[in-house]
């Protein structure tokens, strides 16, 4: 079943890169032979959201992931990107240390939208805590969040809107454009503590307390994106779409582990804005995916993954001996050998 659904997606994305697509060239100019480069910082999390329905308080659980200066290219649909988190930019805030390893990755190959996520996390702490100013922060260091899952989605107006002029800026969409958009996604998400993981309090009965979540989430998505121009090279681009997913989620009480199937509604939104041109770019963008279980023992629990990041882009054209290396890992030329 894995295999057949990772050649599908393959078939798909080779299949999209290697069609004779007639872009409208009055709507956007695509970059594909010349050298991207870009610096940009950046932060990815993956946090935890739980509401108690009989109390309705919520806790917002967050890793501490850090602030990563970096370096990357892109080139005909190829993109490698280079981060580290500096001591400078991340201090000490008496929230712990986290522990992770976060594999996001947000393709746009022509008429496609395509995410991936790989999440593994241990070390967080209570938002609200920090938020409220406490002097102590309720710090879990050994709890473990992970996720798994893909989003596939087909850009209907790709013909006019360049989601690459807004993610990897090696386009320029010139004209403002919108499309829907149609697709599936699916996930596989994770909680566990060595402990309980709500803070102990008057309101909150400890027989009702958790120490493990765990969820699958798969169904189909619809959404919309629009890319608005003004003053020739500033945009603003908006993508939203909506998941009904089949739920289903375990939760490990004092009193044992209760299973629950059900139907429960996902959310994926992203964010683009900045200058941008023939040579470079100025930018920012956030994406968020919002994985939410439907209620099991009155607690509702949402895994919210995030990339948020600022870009300064310049293009560049490659000279022949740079271009053959180039070459040689761009999945277009790839298949092109493929089939002589």
């Amino acid at each position: 079943m894995k295999r057949s659904l990772l050649s599908i997606l393959f078939f798909l994305i080779f299949t999209d890169i290697h069609a004779q697509f007639q872009a409208d060239t009055t709507y956007f100019e695509n970059y594909r032979d010349q050298l991207t480069t870009r610096f940009y910082t950046s932060r990815k999390y993956t946090s935890l959201l739980v509401r108690d329905q009989l109390t309705n308080q919520s806790y917002r659980f967050e890793p501490n992931s850090t602030l990563n200066l970096g370096v990357g290219i892109t080139y005909d649909d190829f993109t490698l990107n280079l981060a580290y988190g500096f001591g400078f930019m991340n201090p000490d805030r008496g929230t712990g240390q986290t522990r992770y390893l976060d594999l996001q990755a947000h393709m746009y190959p022509n008429k496609f939208v395509i995410d991936f996520f790989g999440q593994f996390y241990t070390g967080y702490y209570l938002l609200d805590d920090l938020r409220a100013g406490n002097d102590v922060i309720f710090v879990l260091p050994e709890m473990q969040v992970t996720k798994l899952g893909v989003n596939v989605q087909y850009l209907l107006n790709g013909e006019q809107l360049s989601l690459k002029a807004a993610f990897l800026q090696s386009a320029w969409q010139k004209k403002s454009a919108g499309s829907l958009v149609v697709g599936v996604e699916a996930y596989g998400s994770r909680v566990a503590n060595d402990g309980l993981i709500l803070p102990s309090s008057p309101e909150l009965l400890e027989s009702r307390n958790f120490d493990r979540i765990a969820s699958i989430d798969f169904g189909p998505n619809v959404g919309y994106v629009h890319t608005l121009i003004f003053a020739k090279h500033f945009f603003l681009t908006g993508m939203v779409s909506a998941n009904l997913a089949v739920n289903r989620i375990s939760m490990d009480l004092e009193n044992g582990r209760e299973v629950q199937w059900g139907l429960s509604p996902n959310f994926f939104w992203r964010g683009f804005v900045g200058y941008n041109s023939r040579l470079w770019s100025i930018n920012a963008n956030y994406v968020q995916n919002r994985v939410r279980n439907q209620a099991l023992n009155d607690m509702e629990s949402t895994f919210l993954v995030g990339n948020y990041r600022l870009n300064f882009v310049y293009r560049i054209m490659p000279g022949p001996k740079l271009r053959s290396k180039l070459d040689a890992v761009s999945p277009r030329k790839i298949i092109e050998r493929l089939k002589k």
